[in-house]
Parts: C-alpha cells; sequence; structure tokens
C-alpha cells in the first residue's frame, strides 16, 4: 500500500492516492467480520445469558508485559497462574483497588470466567458477545483462541456452539492491552526513562484530556439463535404531510446467513399493533398516520415514538425459525446553510458535551448512573449531547431513543495531533472504527450525525486526505445522516479538513484558555470567531464546547477564575451572543462539561477535569441552575412554536 508519509509523491497523483488507498483499506477492513452488529435481544427463537459479576482477575506486572503469553494463561483457569483477585464486569479496573500500580496500570490484564451452557441450547449458534474492552482484546473459551479486536468503546462477538460444552462447566478468558501507541485509536506514546529513574521505568503519555480507564466495561453475554438466523436489519425512514396527518415509509433491508429463507416483517406500534407488513429481505411498507421520533424539547406530547420492526425469517428446507425485533422511529434529517432539520422543523441544539465517567466504575457501564444522568439531563432541559469522545454503550444510546435526546455519535478517534498520527494503520483504524459504529447504531432516531474525531490537528496538509477518506466511508455507509468532527481550529485559511463535514463543530474557551479573567471580551471574540467560520464554510455552525474549570464549593465576589461564580458569569457572557447568533446560523452549543471527571496526573489539573456543571457524584454546581434556566425557557418557546 502507499505509504501516506511520502507526501511528495501523494501530492503529485492525489486523485489516484485517494481511490486506491480507499479501495484497499475498506477490502481491509471488510474482511473483519467478527464485529456484531445486532444487538442481543431474547425473542420466541432467541435467548440471552449475561455473564456479567465478578471474575477473576489478573494484571500482567511482569517487565515487559508478556508473561501471560509466554506461560500461556489462557491453557488453564487463571487461579492456578498464580494470584487472583475477584474484579467486577463491567467495570474499569483502575479504582476498584486500593493499589496505586493497578490504578495507573499500562499493559495486559487477564480475566476469567467459568459459566455452563444449557443442553437446551444444544444445536443451535450460540455467542459469545463483549460489548467492550480497551483497546486491544483476546478472547479464548476452554484454552481455544476464539477472536481479537483492536478498538475500544464498541462490540465484538465469536460462535462458541461447535467449542464449547454443553451441560458442563466452560471458561472463558479474556486478554485486554491498554497500551497506546502513535499508531492506535486513540493515538498515545511509551516513553521510557533512563539514569535517575526505577528499572524498567516507562510513562504512557496520552494524546487527550482523560484518564486512561481500561478492563472489559461493558456487559459480557451469551446469545442463542436458530442455525438460519437474521444477522443484520437495516432501516431507514421517510414521510409525507397529506392534510395534516403523516404517511409514513419504512425501508428495510435484511441480512441472513442463508439465501433459502423466505422473510416476513411486521412493523409494531407503540402498543403493539401490526400497522403494516410486508416480505422479502429488501423492501418498504407504508404506515397511515403515522406517529414521528421528536426529540422532547420540540412536542409537548408524543416524543420519542418508537416502533419495532418485527422480523421473521423461515428456512425452506428445514422447519428452523428466528424472530429479531429491531426498534426504530419515523423522523428525517436535513439541514440548509444555517439550520438543522429534524422532521423538516429547525433543531436548535441545547445540550452539553459528556464523559462516560464515574466515581470507582471508571468508564463502566453502570445502569444507576446511567438512570441518574437521564434524569439530569431533563431537569437541566438538554436536548443533544455529543458522545465525547468515543462511543458511548448501547444501554445509553436506548434511552436516549426512548426519551428523545439527541445525539452526535461520535467515534474514538481523539489525539490526532502528529504526522505520525495520521499513517496507513491509524487510517484503517479509523475507517474500522467508522463502519463499527454506523452498523452498531444506523437505526437508532436519536443519532443525527457522525462525528469523525474530536480536535484534530487539521491544520497539517496531510489530515485533509486523510479526513477525505473517512468522511466518504461514513456518507456512503449512511447517507441519511450528517458527517462533522469537532474541531479545536477556528482559522479556516489554515484549516484543510474542516471544508469535508457537512456541519461545522468548533470548540471555543474564550475567557479561559484565551483571555484568562477577561469575560468582557468574550461578546468581542465569539460573533467574529463563528461568523467568520459560517461566511467562509455556508455551513450551519455548532459550539461543541465551551467552558471554564470551577472547583466545587469555592465562592468569590466579584467572580475570580476557578470560583463557581466565574463559571456562572462566563457561560451567561456566551449566552447573551448565542441568543443573537442562533436567530442567523448557529445551530447549536454544547457545554463542557456535563459533569466532572478524572484525568490523568497533572499540576494543571486539580484532581480531574472540573469543568462540569455537576459534580462527579452528580450534585450541581450554580451554573446549573443558570443553564436550566436558559434551556427551560428556549423549550417553552420550540414546543409553543411547534405546535
Amino acid at each position: 500500500m502507499v505509504d501516506i508519509y511520502l507526501r511528495s509523491f501523494y501530492w503529485k497523483t492525489k486523485s489516484l492516492f485517494v481511490s486506491l488507498t480507499l479501495l484497499f483499506i475498506f477490502f481491509d477492513v471488510v474482511r473483519c467480520d467478527y464485529f456484531p452488529t445486532l444487538y442481543p435481544r431474547e425473542s420466541e427463537t432467541r435467548e440471552v445469558k449475561e455473564l456479567n459479576g465478578l471474575w477473576n482477575f489478573r494484571a500482567d506486572m511482569s517487565v515487559n508485559r508478556t508473561q501471560g503469553f509466554d506461560d500461556k494463561w489462557y491453557m488453564s483457569r487463571l487461579e492456578k497462574t498464580g494470584p487472583v483477585i475477584p474484579m467486577p464486569v463491567p467495570s474499569s479496573y483502575n479504582d476498584v483497588t486500593q493499589e496505586k500500580s493497578l490504578r495507573d496500570f499500562t499493559g495486559w490484564v487477564w480475566y476469567d470466567k467459568e459459566f455452563f451452557l444449557p443442553l437446551s441450547w444444544k444445536g443451535q449458534r450460540v455467542v459469545v458477545r463483549v460489548d467492550s474492552a480497551r483497546y486491544y482484546a483476546k478472547m479464548w473459551i476452554n484454552s481455544v483462541f476464539l477472536v481479537e479486536h483492536e478498538m475500544g468503546h464498541l462490540p465484538f462477538e465469536a460462535e462458541i456452539q461447535d467449542i464449547a460444552k454443553f451441560g458442563s462447566v466452560n471458561y472463558l478468558t479474556v486478554a485486554v492491552d491498554n497500551t497506546l501507541t502513535p499508531t492506535t485509536l486513540p493515538p498515545g506514546e511509551i516513553v521510557y526513562k533512563h539514569g535517575n529513574y526505577p528499572p524498567h521505568f516507562f510513562i504512557q503519555n496520552l494524546n487527550f484530556g482523560f484518564f486512561n480507564y481500561a478492563g472489559i466495561d461493558r456487559q459480557v453475554r451469551l446469545y442463542t439463535t436458530p442455525l438460519v438466523y437474521v444477522s443484520d436489519v437495516r432501516v431507514v425512514t421517510d414521510f409525507t404531510n397529506n392534510g395534516g396527518s403523516n404517511t409514513g415509509t419504512v425501508y428495510w433491508t435484511i441480512t441472513t446467513n442463508s439465501e433459502k429463507v423466505k422473510v416476513q416483517v411486521e412493523v409494531v406500534d407503540a402498543d403493539s399493533n401490526t400497522v403494516a407488513m410486508g416480505e422479502g429481505i429488501q423492501g418498504q411498507a407504508t404506515v397511515s398516520n403515522v406517529k414521528l421520533w421528536w426529540p422532547y424539547s420540540m412536542v409537548k406530547t408524543g416524543a420519542a415514538y418508537m416502533y419495532v420492526l418485527k422480523v421473521t425469517v423461515k428456512d425452506s428446507t428445514s422447519a428452523s425459525t428466528d424472530i429479531y425485533r429491531q426498534p426504530f422511529g419515523f423522523r428525517t434529517v436535513n439541514k440548509t446553510n444555517t439550520q438543522l432539520l429534524i422532521n423538516n422543523k429547525p433543531f436548535y441544539c441545547h445540550g452539553v458535551a459528556k464523559h462516560e465517567d464515574y466515581d470507582l466504575r471508571g468508564k463502566g457501564l453502570d445502569m444507576v448512573s446511567v438512570a441518574k444522568d437521564f434524569n439530569i439531563l431533563k431537569w437541566l432541559g438538554v436536548n443533544c449531547f455529543r458522545t465525547s469522545h468515543y462511543p458511548y454503550a448501547e444501554e445509553i444510546m436506548d434511552q436516549a431513543d426512548q426519551q428523545g435526546v439527541v445525539v452526535i455519535d461520535e467515534s474514538p478517534a481523539i489525539g490526532l495531533i502528529y504526522e505520525g498520527n495520521y499513517g496507513n494503520k491509524t487510517l484503517t483504524l479509523h475507517l474500522q472504527a467508522m463502519r463499527e459504529l454506523v452498523s452498531r447504531d444506523k437505526n437508532r432516531p436519536a443519532v443525527i450525525a457522525w462525528s469523525l474525531a474530536n480536535e484534530p490537528n487539521s491544520r497539517l496538509s496531510i489530515s485533509g486526505p486523510y479526513f477525505q477518506q473517512v468522511y466518504n466511508l461514513t456518507k456512503a455507509l449512511d447517507p441519511s445522516r450528517l458527517v462533522t468532527f469537532a474541531s479545536s481550529n477556528s482559522n479556516p485559511l489554515t484549516d484543510h479538513a474542516m471544508n469535508i463535514v457537512d456541519i461545522i463543530m468548533v470548540n471555543i474557551y474564550f475567557g479561559w484558555y484565551q483571555d484568562t479573567g477577561y469575560l468582557q471580551t468574550i461578546p468581542y471574540q465569539v460573533p467574529p470567531t463563528l461568523g467568520g467560520l459560517f461566511k467562509h464554510y455556508n455551513k450551519p455552525v455548532m459550539v461543541s464546547e465551551y467552558g471554564a474549570e470551577t472547583l466545587t464549593g469555592l465562592h468569590t465576589s466579584p467572580s475570580f477564575t476557578f470560583s463557581e461564580e466565574y463559571q456562572k458569569d462566563l457561560l451567561i457572557q456566551y449566552h447573551q451572543v448565542y441568543d443573537t447568533l442562533r436567530k442567523e446560523y448557529l445551530a447549536g452549543e454544547m457545554i463542557w462539561n456535563f459533569a466532572d471527571f478524572l484525568i490523568d496526573q497533572k499540576t494543571n489539573w486539580a484532581y480531574g477535569c472540573n469543568k462540569g456543571l455537576f459534580t462527579r457524584h452528580r450534585q450541581p454546581k450554580m451554573a446549573a441552575f443558570t443553564v436550566r434556566e436558559r434551556y427551560m425557557k428556549m423549550i417553552n418557546e420550540t414546543q409553543k412554536y411547534q405546535n
């Protein structure tokens, strides 16, 4: 493959290079067929069994972190290889113990879990699915290698019916590595220190500003399907207005593992009524008086209305039948040069950026925390969020669908800072990430846009062709949504990638990182900055980050940096500007951040990033009430307008 570093050759053969590289990498990605496309759901023909709970755990503390592979820990139960401790799954492992060496650990850690397969599952397809293991995982069952996956935050799976024992004990072994290098996604760097340092001392440098939590941080499950089964469901919707009522059209594409099948499709409403039917692996059906999926901020009643596409596949050569139910909503996404449109109505994002970050569990999935966060989001009046800076758990995305909160779905591509982060290996991983992300979330009505990255160094000329390829693949995979990325470069004259995307997202920090302490500069800095982007690109502009560091309980009068008063005053200055610009071209505002979160140890961070409207324990700061008042007023105005 042509090396992306050979820029002199590249610039002479730009068109050929882009075409060939995308073609080669696309086929590289296509060969990776181990990632799942359907969320495990029980049905008349499918069963799901959780493997969550306490697993045996051991970190490989050897100098080169390869003892586990050298000694083949996967060949027996982990407890026979040396000391193990109980480790909860799902959870990041870092904060569970009292050991600093484990909290800050970089390298391979090992898990294993004993389980049984019911005899009733024999004769069916049996799959083990890991929803996320960061960042590089290998998996075995009963010492037999199953699969490896290099991509954090996204699921992978493998069939085990020909390897596992039915009616007897099995054990699953998973090894996970959180090491980040210039060619991983996200990138980082291992730096070895010599001289007046401990032997073999190294530091994991990160290209991002959040703690490098690791482990099996989402669910692990077994599920069954018949031997002839539904492997993928894709749903696209549209609607037309007919004198006050809407007629919806749903288009489907069903993928199965056999060509000799009969496919029946039912569209089922929220009251379990079948409202349309059809047949075939591809087809369409119309629904009269369809109820649209709306963000909760846009309508007083009937927000987030969900249908189900019930797919029944019958094997024509046997009695095998598989049933899968795919939730979806009727809604469209579009834009003008100044606005975002949902269902052909203007949508203004008044939201937050977030993190998957909680006390003790790190980035581990915890449904209590998920429920609490959505209650806070609705209390604040937040109608959208960005999954900064990686794909969030599917259970979080479910709540967004069901509660009518819009999502900008972001890939794990944060920290693409240096030219070495734009090589072919990173590009291959980036394309793989987008393919897996789109495949996972393509049917979600809450998702209106794909974000390719956060704050890439788009000042580098190499970033242009790089992001053109990522954009092209993402748009080809899903033409129905917008594609963007969050930029830190507000100067279009020095940018090589922002012209590619559908909408402009920019992170700005006037009054904090720029002109710190001088809030009176904000009205003079924000309009020309955002206006310059709009004038240059003629596309809607969103502020994807803005905010200030705030230490909980620090109060000053007059306001001073790091005080709660300063955060509130800064936001008010921005809001006054936004209220003018949203009448022109501003399509959204997202505060950084929803809640405080942990970051690696640095002298400029006092135990984490404290830009949250809420503390890490989800208690409000002063600014939360300021934002709630603003957002609730905007909801009242919008709902009145839409109805």
